[in-house]
């Protein structure tokens, strides 16, 4: 299914906004149902910008009293610690590294350089975001230049662009994705227009570690070489992504999703909400395209040749999904880009 169904559209936006959360060991029953991130100590923050997430929570005592952080979003070099290794080593993907022959994992991450999503520019200016889903919200929603107006844009696998710059504009900072997604991405919406991954100077990669394969993709792609093994055995990593330097390619990290993972669940049930949320590096961050509650009044995917309804699948729940949007929307943590039947907009 496309990127408004598929889970990993979570980890992307999280991502984006940063987070980094704590545990709930010790909490009650209540408190466990309930929000626990903080921001990161990046130097930037210590001049802190008027819009920022921080400044929000700051506001709210609920919010605040909850923010705690420890976990690393993304993997790079200095990740391959014994710690680490003894953490993780256990945990099969996406969650750790078991089953991961030690080469592969020590040529997927040497050569990654940074541990930040992108430079934090001046201190005090707010980045803005946006990410963007493929819901059917977006099609004669003409938000392409708003979209286009934020400092950043994430899209993920199946990113249809041609014919609808109108509505979904054309700026791309990362472009996000699984190896088994974006190849049945490449595959599955290519009737659509989506014929080949997003290629430019500008644009930085976020692999979404899954499985084995992402890892041995990455190896391959960093080396400049054609993928040794595996189902993607004979792959030339430059088709997709263009030959390009070590620098613009991220991972996400295994324990950032696994903690996602098992706290998502709890995000927006009764009376509490988990949010997991924060703004150390986009300080603005606006999602298009994601589910909303009059999902009815659009078709699946914004570019739908012919109107068709949106899908449920049993390992994704949509319904939660929803709740867990116009929850992180209504406390002021993203932006959630929603508009009536008939039209409308930001």
């Amino acid at each position: 299914s496309g990127v408004q169904h598929g889970s990993w559209s979570w980890y992307i936006i999280t991502a984006c906004l940063d987070p980094v959360c704590g545990t709930s060991e010790g909490r009650s029953g209540a408190e466990r149902s309930l929000m626990c991130c903080r921001f990161k100590h990046f130097s930037f923050l210590q001049v802190e910008a008027a819009c920022s997430l921080r400044t929000t929570v700051r506001k709210d005592p609920f919010l605040w009293r909850r923010f705690n952080f420890s976990l690393p979003v993304l993997q790079w070099a200095g990740s391959l610690t014994r710690s680490s290794w003894k953490q993780l080593k256990s945990r099969p993907p996406p969650y750790g590294w078991k089953g991961l022959p030690g080469k592969v994992l020590q040529a997927s991450l040497s050569l990654l350089n940074s541990s930040r999503l992108f430079d934090q520019g001046s201190p005090g200016r707010c980045v803005r975001c946006a990410v963007v889903g493929n819901g059917g919200i977006l099609r004669g929603s003409g938000q392409g230049r708003n979209i286009d107006d934020h400092d950043l844009v994430f899209r993920m696998n199946g990113a249809v662009i041609r014919g609808f710059e109108e509505d979904v504009g054309t700026k791309i900072s990362f472009y996000g994705f699984t190896t088994n997604t974006m190849k049945h991405a490449l595959s599955w919406y290519r009737s659509d227009g989506f014929t080949r991954v997003p290629q430019s100077p500008e644009i930085k990669y976020i692999f979404i570690p899954s499985d084995i394969r992402d890892y041995v993709l990455m190896a391959a792609t960093l080396r400049g070489q054609t993928v040794p093994s595996g189902r993607d055995r004979g792959d030339r990593p430059w088709t997709y992504f263009g030959h390009k330097p070590p620098g613009d390619f991220r991972m996400l990290h295994p324990q950032f999703i696994s903690y996602l993972t098992h706290r998502k669940c709890s995000l927006c049930h009764r009376k509490g909400t988990r949010t997991c949320e924060s703004g150390s590096v986009c300080l603005q961050v606006s999602a298009y395209g994601f589910i909303t509650n009059n999902y009815a009044d659009f078709s699946d995917h914004y570019y739908d040749s012919v109107p068709r309804p949106l899908r449920f699948f049993a390992n994704h729940d949509l319904q939660l999904e929803g709740r867990l949007w116009e929850a992180l929307h209504h406390r002021g943590l993203l932006w959630l880009f929603q508009r009536g039947g008939g039209g409308g907009g930001r």
